[in-house]
């Protein structure tokens, strides 16, 4: 394995509900990517097919909206693995790119009716390393998306590197985290909606905490992504332009931003990583390793 290699996040805009066109402009992404010598791409939370900020907007007494909202995202929704999934292999394996891909999954193993935020791994030979749901939704979100269990708290061993990822404010949960930096992670994928300064610092103590590099991805989407046809749209302040701004990062070990903020703009942001700088970092502060305190303290996942 060398350890130097090149990490991308994709601060792309999906086609909002629309997955079939979301995918195609995600395997544009990933074949640019690898044209590129970028080895692993990371894509935001809920790329396909398109964060529900509604939820943040339309009061829960209004069933009737929401009810046609949460339709039409079932129904651009993934299940793993399926026709799009397999695209998304495809265009990995094509490239050369192992890939981290941010969707609504449908819980395809029962009624098929429910979401899940779930990050999907494939390796650069196009093959499903695994998936991630998200452990808990945050705020209104919770009309959304059901709650994922601790099966899915894993790293994967890859030609790069051992890759995991958590989304969003699951990263601000303590155990969370400990559990991936237990797993021997060296690059979290980091897919989010926040493009907030506080969400940036945050990312830069995990990578500073667990030794290890951090890749931000957000979504940006303009006022003009969100079709006229989806009403709620009327309810944000006149003028407004930006949904979202983005600010993806890519974070070294030492807590630098070695690449980003990306702000107001899409785009493929690149960095040349070097996993050697992880042992550097943990000379002083393994989380894990010589500062664990098994001792003291006990640490358990239940999967």
């Amino acid at each position: 394995m060398k350890s130097k290699l090149i990490v991308a996040a994709a601060q792309l805009s999906p086609v909002f509900l629309d997955k079939e066109k979301t995918i195609e402009k995600a395997c544009e992404a990933i074949i640019e990517a690898g044209k590129n010598n970028a080895q692993l791409i990371v894509f935001p939370e809920a790329f396909i097919a398109g964060y529900p900020d509604w939820v943040w907007l339309i009061p829960n007494h209004k069933g009737a909206d929401l009810n046609e909202l949460y339709l039409r995202l079932v129904e651009n929704a993934v299940a793993i693995p399926d026709d799009s999934i397999k695209k998304l292999c495809k265009a990995a394996k094509s490239a050369g790119v192992h890939l981290v891909m941010g969707m609504h999954e449908r819980n395809a193993e029962s009624s098929n009716a429910s979401l899940f935020n779930s990050l999907v791994f494939i390796d650069n030979q196009g093959v499903i390393l695994g998936k991630h749901r998200k452990l808990i939704p945050t705020g209104g979100e919770r009309l959304i998306w059901s709650q994922g269990d601790g099966s899915t708290l894993k790293a994967y061993d890859t030609t790069i590197g051992k890759i995991a990822g958590l989304i969003c404010w699951e990263n601000l949960m303590p155990l969370a985290r400990n559990a991936i930096y237990e797993c021997g992670t060296q690059i979290l994928a980091c897919p989010t909606w926040d493009k907030s300064l506080g969400w940036i610092q945050s990312m830069q103590h995990i990578a500073r905490e667990g030794g290890l590099f951090v890749i931000s991805t957000c979504m940006p989407l303009k006022m003009e992504d969100i079709p006229d046809e989806f009403e709620f749209k009327n309810l944000y302040p006149e003028g407004k332009e930006w949904v979202n701004v983005g600010n993806s990062a890519i974070i070294a070990p030492n807590g630098k931003i070695i690449e980003g903020p990306l702000e107001a703009e899409e785009g493929i942001i690149y960095a040349e990583i070097d996993l050697k700088e992880i042992i550097k970092a943990k000379r002083m502060f393994d989380v894990v390793g010589h500062y664990s305190r098994p001792d003291v303290f006990n640490f358990k996942v239940n999967p």
